[in-house]
Order: C-alpha cells, then structure tokens, then sequence
C-alpha cells in the first residue's frame, strides 16, 4: 500500500485522512456505523469506484495524494458518511408512497387496506414469486451439480468462480424486485470489494463469504415459499371473488339458485319443512363473505410481503461486515 510521510488533514474535522483506500473505506464504513446495511454496501461502492477512477486519472500521484486531491470535493469519510445520510431520508421520503389517512376504529383499519399501494405490490410479488422460484432453485440446483460433477475437471473450476459470480449478479437483481414491490430497502449497487486485493484472494473471497452461501439458500428456499405464496394468493383471490360474483349473477338474472347437479345443490339448500328455498337468503350473506376474504387477502399479502422483505434482507445483505 502507498503511504504519505506526512498526511493529509480533514480541514474540516482536523483528523489526517487516511493514507490508502482501504483505510479511507474503513472509515466510510464506521462512520456509518448502525445505518441500513444495503446503504453501507451503496456507499462503500461508490467511494472505492470514485476513488479508483481518480488514481487512474493521476497515475503519477499515490493513493494518499489522491486522497487528499479529492477531500475537498468528494469529502472525508465521515463528509461522506453525513451526505449518504441526509440523502438516504431524503430518497426514501421521496420514493415512499402517501400514506394512508390512519382510522381510529378497528373496522376502518380493517378495510382501509384497500387504499394501502404496498398491499397490491406484495400480492402481485406472491404470484410472480413462483416463476422467480422455480428459476433460482433451477439455477441453484443446475449450477451446483454441475460444478461439484466438474471438479475433477479443469474447466470446472472455471465453471464453479463463474456460477457463484452469477449469484451475486441475481442476488442484486432480487433485491431491487424486492425493494420495488414489499418496500424493504436493498442495496442498489453491487456489493463492495476490496480491487486493491490479488486475484486468487478475491476468488477465494467467493467461497468464504457467508453472504454467498445465505444467497444460495434464500434461492433455494423461494421454490417451496414460492409455491405457498402463489398457491394462497391464488386461491384466496379467486374463492373472493367467485363469493362476490356468484349473487351478483343471481341478481342480474344470468343465474339461479340451487341448481342440482347430481344431488349437490349450488348456492342454497333446499328446505324440506316449509319447502322453500333458503338460497336466496343466502346469497348477501355469501356475498359479505366473499368481501370480508378480499380484504383479508389484501391484509395477509401485506404481512407476508413485510415477513418476506425481512428474510430477504437477513440473507441477500451482508450484514456481519458492518457490525
């Protein structure tokens, strides 16, 4: 690592500056010490790729010289590290929806959830969540049969560095779809390497990363919850609405009560003592049923997306690095 003799200071703060990009990053990262780790792993990015581009810009100047160069402007870890905070409330103030106006009574919590965006995204995230499952785990299982059948070969270990480069790629990719429709902040840029380290150390880097293998996991637990999300989503949906619009037909006259089909009655029973139908009855009571399971969907698809964000969070972002 390039040092200086006599080091930059922070005019800011009075502090030297640190001396290598390392160091200045290990303060960045301190110094957002108890923020969102996906905004640490943004910020951690964007100041090693800032820093990179200007010591490849002055290749005659050392890393503490370009330090101290781009202090000013860019600022000192901790400049830095305010900045991405102010920006960070900011973006999310702007980026979060209106919320909406909170009832004071219980049935007015209950069906205000239909004015709630992030009820709609998170049972649309439930659905699409069975194709995005059976492509992780198809990808997970493919890419890791292959590599561990490749290992005795030399193109397998090619093979192996490649399938676990593509999993940071899809990790990156599932957690702006998670950020987009369930609202759980996730990182936006990839996730931050050390470029200053030899080659073989950032292969091995690969393996030894938790991260990597939480990835690995949370793809291969999106087919089973997958499956259950679309499978609930799916049926609640359209047992809902099958009890809303099966009276609404009956009451525009494009259907009847107790039809029978092979003994089964259909909307109503048949009331053998005074021998009148009960179908008709029946019908607003299906009908505020079939409202009732609308709602409560929309309720349980917004748990299940706020659940689902936490999980995602705890296995696609690496999070013992920052503590």
């Amino acid at each position: 690592m390039n040092t200086a003799t006599n080091p930059a200071m922070d005019a800011g703060t009075g502090r030297a500056l640190p001396s290598n990009i390392p160091d200045y990053l290990e303060h960045l990262r301190r110094a957002l010490a108890g923020a969102d780790p996906a905004l640490i792993q943004d910020a951690l990015y964007d100041a090693e790729e800032y820093l990179r581009s200007e010591l490849a810009e002055n290749p005659g100047k050392s890393e503490a010289e370009v330090i101290a160069q781009v202090a000013s402007s860019y600022g000192a870890p901790d400049e830095v590290a305010d900045i991405y905070r102010d920006t960070e409330v900011k973006v999310q103030t702007a980026l979060r929806a209106p919320p909406p106006r909170k009832a004071r009574s219980l049935l007015g919590r209950f069906f205000g959830v239909i004015a709630d965006p992030r009820a709609y995204a998170a049972l649309f995230y439930m659905v699409l969540s069975l194709a995005t499952g059976i492509f992780y785990f198809t990808w997970v299982t493919t890419g890791l049969s292959l590599s561990i059948g490749l290992a005795v070969l030399i193109v397998g270990i090619p093979f192996t560095i490649l399938f676990f480069g593509s999993i940071r790629v899809l990790a990156l990719v599932e957690g702006r779809i998670v950020e987009v429709m369930l609202g759980e902040r996730m990182p936006r840029r990839p996730l931050y390497g050390d470029r200053g380290k030899p080659l073989m150390q950032k292969i091995a880097g690969l393996f030894t990363d938790p991260r990597s293998w939480t990835t690995l996991l949370y793809m291969a637990l999106m087919m089973p919850l997958g499956t259950a999300y679309f499978t609930i989503a799916v049926t609640a949906i359209a047992v809902s609405l099958s009890f809303i619009a099966a009276p609404v037909a009956v009451w525009l006259g494009y259907a009847t009560v107790n039809p029978d089909f092979e003994g089964w009655m259909l909307l109503g029973v048949q009331d053998g003592v005074f021998g009148t139908s009960l179908g008709y009855v029946a019908l607003p009571l299906l009908f505020a049923t079939g409202v009732a399971l609308f709602f409560l969907t929309l309720h349980l698809a917004r748990g299940i997306g706020y659940l689902h964000g936490h999980l995602a969070k705890h296995l696609l972002v690496k999070t013992a690095q920052y503590a």
